[in-house]
């Protein structure tokens, strides 16, 4: 039986009304030059039907989740989507479909936010921060800033109970301002919060298929762009934020790292294809059917084939795949599979393994001084957490813990093995808590709601 696997839908391609400064996929445009236009760029219902009809069939599971991303998917109009669901009841057989949808929420109206309320749609908004921080580089094609427009947008999808995550892209601006960020995204309603890092190596001289991003395994000459965030301050970004939810947010305000690291420290396998093991089990699809290794290996050289003329199980699954996704735990330095945090990170996404490790082997990942940094801030914390799940009691007890903490100062920031257990259970930390986060048993998780 074929093993589970996930496609990002593109229906769009790289077409987009804003001009995002560090958008990675806007010159994917290059790899279609005979492809213009809002019209040339939309999925035609044959790719449409046959994406759907196969992605379903080739799903073992009873919950088939599309993701339709772009470019910007709301171009195409709320009729294009109103296809997408005569298709999948068409094809469902029985299964259960979820849609997501990823947009910049500019055209969100109240057609969109009935439309999506109605099929229960999750939508995943793009915003950096406030209008400042935000406007930095996400701008229309005019250069016009899109704050205003995307808080609009947020506002129809709270009016029609849309339920929506927030994306914020981590770059070299925002990274700087932690909890003006933070706390931005909770005044403007986000409950669920991505933050995602960007880096992105420009090409000194001609690159692959004439882009300026050179493809991540690329050895062409080539320099980190201005806009990437750099790893000293995602580090910074990542503990500021962490030491706010974790004093005054835990149940109430979820973060997909956070949540994910701490299924790390229970045992759970990863949630996210970039802390796991292995990857390839995430592809993409583009608006013409041709199928892609991933989201950000969209260059000619990792092209699968397409779904008009190959079977999308069968690419899925085909040996040149396959060996992409091994590649990312065999290619993995001694210097990673050393690393006491290796459980956590496995690497990290191979998109960003083109450092040197101190002993000068290749493929230690560029934010590897971010997540070191990050786990190893956290880890107390988790590992209370991961304590209070195995002894069935709430995650959430970690905020009154951490503040007794900064009470009693530094010197009581480290627990013994043989200091009684901070869960209040009268027994030694190595015998309570610290036995089941030293074992990595399966316990359930806080409530997490990654992006569909």
């Amino acid at each position: 039986m074929l093993t589970p696997f996930h496609v990002i839908s593109k229906p769009i391609g790289p077409f987009c009304n804003l001009d995002c400064k560090y958008c990675f996929y806007l010159e994917k445009g290059k790899l279609y030059p005979d492809t213009h236009g809002r019209q040339g760029w939309a999925m035609s219902d044959a790719v449409l039907e046959s994406y759907v009809r196969q992605y379903i069939e080739a799903q073992s599971v009873p919950v088939v989740s599309f993701a339709w991303q772009g470019g910007e998917p709301t171009l195409l109009g709320v009729d294009f989507f109103r296809r997408v669901l005569k298709f999948q009841q068409q094809y469902a057989h029985g299964k259960r479909i979820e849609n997501s949808l990823q947009t910049n929420g500019v055209l969100l109206d109240d057609q969109w936010g009935e439309f999506l309320s109605t099929n229960r749609f999750l939508v995943g908004i793009s915003i950096d921060g406030p209008r400042g921080i935000h406007n930095r580089y996400r701008v229309d094609r005019a250069g016009a800033p899109s704050f205003d427009r995307v808080v609009r947008g947020i506002e129809v999808l709270k009016k029609h109970g849309v339920e929506f995550n927030t994306l914020t892209v981590v770059q070299r601006d925002n990274s700087r301002h932690p909890l003006e960020v933070y706390r931005f995204l909770k005044e403007v309603g986000s409950g669920f919060l991505q933050f995602i890092p960007i880096v992105e190596r420009a090409a000194q001289t001609g690159a692959e298929d004439g882009l300026v991003l050179i493809a991540p395994d690329s050895e062409a000459p080539a320099k980190v762009s201005e806009w990437s965030v750099e790893p000293f301050q995602y580090g910074k970004f990542l503990c500021a934020v962490f030491d706010e939810w974790v004093r005054n947010d835990v149940g109430s305000v979820f973060v997909q790292l956070f949540d994910v690291t701490l299924q790390d420290w229970v045992g759970g396998p990863p949630s996210l294809c970039v802390f796991a093991p292995a990857c390839g089990d995430a592809m993409v699809i583009e608006h013409n059917g041709d199928l892609y290794s991933c989201d950000h290996y969209v260059y000619s050289r990792y092209r699968l084939g397409n779904i008009l003329e190959d079977s999308l199980a069968a690419m899925a699954c085909s040996p040149q795949q396959r060996s992409f996704g091994e590649a990312k735990q065999t290619a993995l330095p001694a210097y990673c599979r050393e690393c006491e945090f290796l459980y956590a990170c496995n690497g990290e996404c191979p998109k960003h393994r083109f450092e040197r490790t101190p002993d000068g082997e290749p493929g230690l990942n560029y934010l590897c001084p971010a997540y070191k940094r990050f786990f190893s801030h956290v880890e107390p914390y988790m590992t209370f957490m991961a304590g209070e799940l195995a002894n069935r009691r709430a995650p959430a007890n970690v905020m009154q813990w951490a503040r007794e903490r900064d009470v009693q100062g530094p010197g009581k920031r480290q627990i013994g093995r043989n200091d009684p257990c901070p869960c209040g259970s009268g027994r030694k930390y190595k015998k309570c808590c610290g036995s089941a986060a030293a074992g990595r048993g399966r316990h359930p998780l806080t409530e997490s709601r990654p992006a569909r």
